[in-house]
């Protein structure tokens, strides 16, 4: 693990009653805890968009 994956940030996150419910539901049957959940459809969703990237594109998000 990276040093820098140790010292993980605490983001306030707020929710609709409904997605929580569906989160933890998936959360349930994948038996991870919703933060587990939610950090592993993040990572997911982040390593997907960089594998569309075309080449010579940088990482930074247009101002």
């Amino acid at each position: 693990m990276k040093e820098t994956e140790k010292n993980k940030k605490q983001v306030p996150l707020r929710l609709s009653p409904s997605l929580y419910a569906e989160l933890m539901r998936w959360a349930e049957e994948d038996f991870r805890s919703l933060n587990g959940q939610i950090e592993f459809l993040l990572t997911d969703a982040v390593r997907k968009r960089k594998g569309k990237k075309g080449a010579g594109e940088g990482d930074e998000t247009p101002n």
